[in-house]
């Protein structure tokens, strides 16, 4: 039997304060799916149109209400979930303001068709501008369907800033995915535009609403966590957590976005990154930087544990003890891992090749630093070397010498690592081996600076489009140079300042013309839900960007050709490239993107081949890279914004020495 709705006391409302719920699209599919699930239906249907600007449709077979009833839910803080404020320490439904409806029918047009179980009747209720307009007896299965049409009719100033149909289902499409892999014993069915997206069964299986959303090669390498796992012999949580249960895939399946790792707080959908993270971290190094993990994880939090009510969306959460909760979920993911007893086949996306290494519960910080994901230089996504594409000086960069120069020695000649190089830059002049050579060896004039299109820019300080002239005087912790200059002194990070040069050499050839490389044999990917349909939208973007890819099946894609220049930066991995700049496109129009995108794209692929920290130099590697770093548009910050110089003026090392004390002057 349906639970009766009531109106809370204004005791409880003040203490939900809600604040708005009607974002976008997304916001209202969310909110009906919730109170779908919540009536007890077994199956979902959602259907969108121009990605949900245009129409919503959201249907279930719940327990659907009477006529009062609809009257009363489409009022403000009218709710059957929740009695009074004591309820809040131990709420059991996914909706519980009894605002959502209210809120939707405030800035669109809702239709509300709905009949009770066992009922004689159905109710269809009308709301308009946050009034009921229409409300009468109608024809109509069991359960609830709800139609909302001019969404944000009535504030067209928010209306505006809706994105594109294409952006505005991807949010949709993670929404409903969300809510189809939390309640597998539901079938959730995803419909965009008349076209279906995804459809899982039903049938409780977990892996089954995998299948469905994320494809076949997704759902196979799932491994089962904690009370999932199937042999039985799954340890009870400790700590602050009662359960820890789901799904992840092995190491090598994973993508560029953490937004295929679905997060589950007693089995309602939310974004807690505590639990993201600590997924994450249970890999150790048998993921590459910024490479993620599919993953299903449901915790289960005893009451009073977790406080739900704490976003007006509800889609974060609060721990009453984060770190309890990161170290349970993190060792139940590492113990599953454990017991497949998984070896990496090939090296992770952004490091060279290692031996095989097995998952190991030691994810210690021992060891050097090129034993460490590239994330520790610069924080961003890697690719890995891979052969004839690579930066012809690799092979003297990444190795310790013997007669690697003292802190004190200065660059005298370039190294022939540098000269391998002369055919892209003319050989540098050596820079500071004595004060005679140094002003004749001055660097150039300011260079011209120029946007990516080749447009001259206006407005460049002169003092940031040069370096100063300076005297080398050795390295600092294998990973800093240290240089004199008239003012100070200056400390280049070799790292930042390498992938500076390797960025700009990448965007002077990408922005000649976008070469491409056709393949031999065209490469397959199995794509998900999510890709598929973004593949549709911005086909033509990657095209732009030298990548082609036809569609194969519904959920298959073959790439033809990829940019000549990716493909030797980071070899096979080329096709699988596009499959990952999908998600990039998200956020914008394609054709205003595709540059910012080649922007990431590159400053991508000119990290690896750079100069690690760590790393003792050869003196003529030292004076080749301050002469290239001087011939950028901007040689102050890497291509992801770090700094690549810091200079510390005369005036601070003596404020700093305290040259001015009585006694020290002249």
């Amino acid at each position: 039997m349906a639970p009766e709705i009531r109106r809370l006391d204004e005791t409880t409302r003040d203490r939900i304060a809600a604040g708005e719920v009607v974002e976008r699209p997304a916001s209202v599919v969310k909110e009906l799916v919730e109170n779908a699930l919540d009536a007890d239906a077994s199956r979902v249907d959602v259907r969108v149109e121009g990605g949900g600007k245009e129409r919503i449709v959201v249907a279930d077979d719940g327990f659907g209400m009477s006529e009062n009833e609809a009257r009363k839910a489409v009022r403000e803080h009218t709710t059957s979930k929740l009695r009074d404020i004591d309820d809040l320490d131990a709420i059991g439904t996914l909706g519980f303001r009894g605002e959502a409806l209210h809120a939707i029918g405030s800035v669109a047009r809702v239709a509300i068709r709905t009949k009770p179980r066992g009922g004689s009747r159905g109710t269809e209720l009308v709301v308009a501008g946050g009034d009921v307009v229409e409300c009468g007896p109608v024809g109509c299965p069991e359960g609830t369907t709800v139609e909302v049409t001019d969404l944000f009719g009535n504030v067209p100033a928010r209306r505006k800033y809706l994105k594109t149909a294409a952006t505005e289902f991807d949010h949709i499409q993670q929404v409903v995915a969300g809510y189809a892999l939390a309640n597998p014993e539901v079938a959730v069915t995803l419909e965009h535009d008349g076209r279906e997206t995804f459809a899982t069964p039903g049938d409780g299986d977990r892996r089954s609403a995998v299948l469905s959303v994320y494809g076949r090669e997704v759902a196979a390498s799932m491994i089962p966590v904690g009370d999932a796992r199937e042999d039985g012999d799954a340890e009870t949580a400790t700590g602050p957590l009662a359960g820890v249960e789901g799904l992840v895939s092995h190491p090598e399946t994973n993508r560029a976005s953490r937004e295929y790792m679905t997060t589950l707080v007693n089995g309602r959908y939310v974004t807690a990154n505590v639990v993201r993270e600590a997924i994450v971290d249970a890999y150790g190094t048998q993921l590459a930087p910024d490479r993620y993990p599919f993953a299903v994880v449901d915790i289960d939090v005893p009451a009073g544990g977790v406080d739900v009510n704490v976003h007006p969306r509800k889609l974060e959460v609060l721990f009453a003890d984060d770190e309890g909760v990161r170290g349970t979920v993190s060792d139940a993911v590492e113990a599953a891992l454990l017991e497949e007893g998984l070896l990496r086949s090939r090296a992770p996306r952004g490091r060279s090749a290692p031996d095989q290494t097995e998952i190991s519960p030691d994810t210690s910080d021992g060891g050097d630093e090129e034993a460490e994901p590239e994330r520790t230089e610069s924080g961003h996504r890697a690719r890995p070397e891979t052969g004839a594409g690579s930066n012809p000086t690799d092979a003297s960069r990444g190795t310790e010498r013997a007669d690697a120069p003292s802190s004190t020695s200065r660059a005298t000649e370039p190294s022939a690592a540098w000269e391998d190089d002369a055919s892209e830059e003319p050989t540098a002049p050596s820079v500071g081996s004595t004060p005679e050579t140094d002003r004749e060896n001055r660097f150039r004039e300011t260079p011209d600076q120029r946007t990516f299109d080749g447009e001259e820019t206006t407005g460049t300080p002169e003092a940031m489009d040069r370096l100063p002239e300076m005297r080398v005087l050795g390295q600092f912790d294998g990973t800093y140079i240290v240089a004199e200059t008239d003012d100070g002194l200056v400390l280049v990070d070799q790292h930042a300042a390498d992938e500076r040069v390797n960025y700009e050499r990448l965007q002077e050839r990408f922005a000649d013309d976008v070469t491409t490389q056709a393949l031999a044999d065209p490469v397959e990917l199995d794509l998900t839900a999510r890709e598929a349909a973004l593949l549709g939208d911005y086909k033509a973007a990657l095209a732009r960007l030298g990548f082609r890819v036809q569609r194969t099946g519904d959920r298959t894609a073959a790439v033809t050709t990829v940019p000549a220049l990716v493909a030797e930066r980071i070899g096979d991995d080329a096709p699988e490239l596009a499959r990952d700049l999908l998600a990039e496109f998200v956020d914008g129009d394609p054709e205003g993107t595709v540059e910012s995108v080649v922007d990431d794209l590159l400053g991508d692929l000119a990290c690896h081949p750079s100069i690690k920290g760590n790393t003792s130099l050869r003196e003529g590697t030292v004076t080749g890279l301050l002469s290239a770093l001087d011939d950028c548009e901007n040689p102050y910050a890497c291509p992801h914004g770090r700094p690549t110089v810091i200079e510390l003026s005369r005036e601070e090392i003596q404020d700093r020495f305290e040259r001015d004390y009585p006694g020290h002057g002249g």
